[in-house]
């Protein structure tokens, strides 16, 4: 499953990329678009810059193509106050409010080489100690995400497939870059550990979605009906990750 539903118009998360205009580093979202014709650009506040390409479109020439449109790309920008994506930018530090199954969470660390390296939640506080002095903080927060993930995932699984009436074979908690979850031919299901920061009712859906492909293993009528018919919000949460999409994109704690 995409990160990118399919809707109307569906647009496919290629990832985040950078380039230099006029001495500024800018960092833009690119989506692919099999109904768009030409090259599209976006500018909105909070995300900064979207590329919106055709599906024959090859990514090399972007940069050529941005080049010639600096001066709309940058007269945009100066207008929102958005040149950059300074969460992609920087390290997390402590302070930093990072999303939690869609509550806002913030990151409180302390110091101590006496112990070892621990996250746990407290309220809307995420505390963290650091022990090991190489610890680095965003590395030692996605490994708590993906144990919660394991934990979470295991757990709705388990319930959603009696739901269902279906059996599953492999379970993995993955990092992909343009997918939220997927399930194979054998019925392993892959789930992206980035869901730890959506809301529940979101993470259900995705869930029923990978689970309706052990019976329908396709995007059919017959599809839809299984998942609306365990999940009748489905397309309100399919818009939620859509709309929230580029969002997530640049709170990854990965980053580098």
């Amino acid at each position: 499953m995409d990160m990118a539903y399919q809707t109307r118009s569906p647009l496919t998360l290629i990832g985040i990329h950078k380039i230099t205009l006029e001495g500024q580093a800018i960092s833009y979202v690119v989506k692919r678009s099999p109904k768009a014709r030409y090259t599209r650009l976006e500018v909105s506040n909070g995300v900064g810059l979207t590329v919106v390409i055709p599906k024959s479109y090859e990514l090399a020439q972007l940069p050529e193509f941005l080049k010639e449109k600096r001066r709309w790309i940058l007269d945009k920008l100066a207008k929102f106050g958005k040149t950059r994506l300074p969460s992609a930018q920087k390290e997390l530090k402590s302070g930093d409010v990072i999303p939690y199954l869609g509550q806002n969470v913030e990151v409180v660390t302390q110091i101590d080489h006496r112990k070892t390296d621990s996250v746990y939640l407290d309220g809307n506080r995420l505390m963290v100690s650091l022990g090991s002095k190489g610890s680095r903080l965003s590395s030692l927060l996605e490994c708590w995400y993906r144990q919660k993930a394991e934990e979470l995932f295991r757990d709705k699984v388990g319930r959603l497939c009696s739901m269902l009436g279906v059996n599953h074979s492999r379970l993995s908690i993955r990092g992909a870059k343009t997918r939220w979850g997927s399930c194979s031919q054998k019925g392993n299901l892959n789930f992206n550990w980035k869901l730890m920061m959506v809301p529940e009712p979101v993470i259900d859906y995705v869930i029923i979605h990978e689970l309706a492909h052990l019976k329908e293993m396709n995007h059919s009528k017959n599809f839809w009906k299984l998942v609306a018919e365990h999940c009748p919000q489905w397309r309100n949460r399919r818009k939620w990750l859509k709309d929230h999409e580029a969002e997530l994109a640049t709170k990854l704690l990965n980053q580098k």
